[in-house]
């Protein structure tokens, strides 16, 4: 549990950071309008998915009751949402493969899906699901991204000509979930309301 809210600091601040200083500056470049109600939409869409995900996205852990060990297909279709809609802008990168990983967007997305697939597993392993079950849906879980990157660039070529726009407003939304989710951890980190030089130093590294 310590490294797991360590490595959810990191991943908060390196969301948080390449938010306000790549991100928001990028999608205000080319001056759309309505780009901040875009925003804002992304930021109740991430609350609207965590009323299912059950917060699993800020590394939560929920042990459910004997009678209530079901396989969480809820949560399971939250957080795919959750990671398809973040895999969506991904469609503009240059496809050029060394350019592509070096892209801060996918970097953030992978730092911030690590902790959420731990958090994931061991869920699944207290609730006593099939190690096979478990590889089958993290696998499904790993596609999402790939699977939304694939439907932006799809719908961006029916827009056509508003296919800068339309590329913006998906990258509008994915920061205002980025907004909630970073903040969020960042508040939680905190919880015991105590100065932590360690975690303090984790999160300076990742916002660094």
């Amino acid at each position: 549990k310590k490294w797991l809210t360590l490595l959810l600091a990191f991943s908060g601040a390196y969301l948080l950071s390449i938010t306000v200083l790549h991100l928001i500056p990028h999608i205000y470049l080319k001056q759309f309008p309505y780009t901040g109600f875009f925003i804002l939409l992304g930021f109740f869409i991430q609350i609207i998915i965590e009323f299912f995900s059950e917060g699993i996205e800020h590394g939560h852990i929920h042990e459910h009751h004997e009678d209530d060990r079901a396989f969480p297909f809820t949560m399971m279709i939250a957080l795919s949402i959750h990671s398809l809609l973040e895999g969506m802008p991904l469609a503009e990168v240059n496809p050029d493969f060394f350019s592509f990983i070096r892209n801060p967007l996918l970097i953030g997305i992978i730092l911030h899906n690590i902790p959420i697939s731990i958090s994931l597993v061991s869920m699944f392993m207290i609730a006593g699901i099939k190690k096979k079950t478990i590889l089958f849906w993290l696998f499904i879980f790993a596609c999402m991204t790939p699977v939304g990157m694939a439907i932006g660039g799809m719908f961006g070529h029916q827009a056509g000509n508003n296919y800068d726009m339309y590329i913006n407003y998906i990258l509008a939304i994915v920061v205002g979930i980025f907004l909630h989710i970073s903040t969020t951890i960042l508040f939680e980190s905190g919880e015991e309301h105590r100065f932590n030089v360690v975690k303090m130093a984790v999160i300076l590294l990742g916002g660094g």
